[in-house]
């Protein structure tokens, strides 16, 4: 009985030394690296929507004067 008394303690312990562990983390947790990503992802397809938008636009007038170019030639 002594023994299970025991190691109920120890167990005790190290849990108690765990979630002391958990709760000094310091720095950047789990939550903070989603949010980040969250944002640089929210970023890139806000900047991919406009650059789909814009970019047949940009062909175009490349393409415009190219040919125009050429035509000079």
């Amino acid at each position: 009985m002594k023994f299970i008394v025991a190691l109920q303690n120890k167990m005790d312990a190290l849990k108690a030394q765990a979630l002391g562990c958990l709760k000094k983390k310091e720095g950047q947790n789990t939550i903070e690296y989603v949010l980040m990503l969250v944002v640089v992802v929210g970023v890139a397809g806000l900047a991919g929507v406009l650059i789909k938008k814009f970019m047949p636009d940009l062909f175009d007038q490349v393409k415009g004067k190219i040919t125009g170019s050429m035509s000079e030639m």
